[in-house]
């Protein structure tokens, strides 16, 4: 059986058909996950005729088990640890200290590489739409809401193709809205659902932002920067 989506803008527009009560209205934002949130989100910021940016989030990963995240950080200095993982394997401070500095150096990278000099864009009183191409543990996504709270959006909606019942259940907790096309019972990894999943690079997302950015005829406009916190993360977050 094929799986239920082509490519992330097969899942986009899938996607977006759920998000119809936000088209047209001007309060609305779309920010994409770098990098694989990005065409996701473009396909939806298109179909709802909502402006799109980009939001920069890096999986703090175990040492030696990269692929399972302790935590994560995201654009606006926000670090999100899962305390009760990194208990259970006995790491240390200085191991997550360590990783924290190594992705903060490719978060800054990406930052730069996608913006082109456009300032980050404003959330305040508005509602955000955060999308990725899928929910797997959710610490991610956790970081990305953790950050954007600070800046006092009116509501923050996360929106996936395809998430794990569990990150679902989580999301719904720390959002006004979780939307999503999928949540399986059986659910090994978000790439499982996609006939193609190879890997967004950084052209991709530099070209769906300009793509966008000609779409809305402006550069963005300027946000404050927020202090930065902490938050733990929730039990499997």
């Amino acid at each position: 059986m094929l799986p239920p989506f082509k490519d992330r803008i097969d899942a986009g527009r899938q996607l977006a058909a759920l998000l119809r009560d936000y088209a047209g209205r001007r309060d609305v934002l779309v920010l994409g996950l770098a990098r694989g949130g990005v065409p996701v989100a473009s396909e939806v910021a298109r179909m709802i005729g909502a402006p799109l940016d980009v939001f920069v989030v890096r999986k703090l990963g175990v040492p030696h088990h990269e692929e399972l995240a302790m935590g994560a950080i995201a654009s606006g200095g926000v670090r999100v640890l899962d305390r009760q993982l990194i208990g259970s394997l006995h790491i240390s401070d200085e191991a997550v200290s360590h990783a924290t500095s190594e992705q903060h150096r490719e978060l800054e990278r990406r930052e730069s590489a996608y913006r082109n000099m456009r300032p980050t864009p404003d959330v305040r009183g508005k509602t955000v739409i955060v999308v990725d191409d899928g929910l797997a543990t959710g610490a991610s996504m956790f970081a990305a809401v953790a950050a954007l709270r600070q800046s006092d959006p009116a509501a923050i909606v996360v929106a996936v193709p395809v998430a794990a019942p569990d990150a679902s259940i989580a999301m719904r907790r720390l959002t006004d809205e979780c939307v999503c096309v999928m949540t399986p019972k059986r659910f090994h990894g978000v790439g499982e659902w996609y006939a193609d999943f190879s890997q967004t690079t950084d052209a991709e997302v530099r070209a769906l932002l300009e793509v966008a950015a000609r779409r809305q005829g402006t550069d963005g406009h300027a946000v404050m920067k927020a202090p930065v916190r902490e938050r733990l993360a929730p039990p499997g977050g």
